[in-house]
């Protein structure tokens, strides 16, 4: 069993920052990858950062240098600081995992970028 429990979405004007959660088992979060994904209304979803048990980062291109993902080991939690924002970060934020080679997702997010 795999809960994955997110938080801190909202809605910001462009250039403003949002902070995620996504909280889960101390088993999952020592063990195996995480990562945070997003999905655009009418679009595909497509990973934002992923993170290792190792702390092992990767970021996809347009978010590199305004979002950093990290660990909060007191917490079993996921952090995903976004700077910057844009309005092409609206989206679905999903928190992930990869357990044994199956991936677990929780319910999702919702930030909103305003112009």
């Amino acid at each position: 069993q795999v809960q994955l429990v997110e938080s801190g979405g909202g809605l910001v004007q462009a250039g403003g920052s949002l902070r995620l959660s996504c909280a889960t088992s101390r088993s999952i979060f020592s063990s195996f990858p995480m990562g945070w994904y997003r999905q655009a209304q009418g679009n595909q979803r497509e990973l934002v950062a992923t993170i290792t048990s190792g702390d092992k980062t990767n970021y996809r291109d347009s978010v590199k240098g305004r979002f950093t993902i990290s660990r909060d080991n007191a917490k079993n939690a996921v952090i995903l600081q976004m700077n910057s924002l844009k309005p092409e970060d609206t989206a679905v934020y999903y928190c992930n995992t990869r357990r044994f080679g199956i991936d677990h997702w929780g319910k999702g997010t919702l930030v909103t970028v305003s112009s």
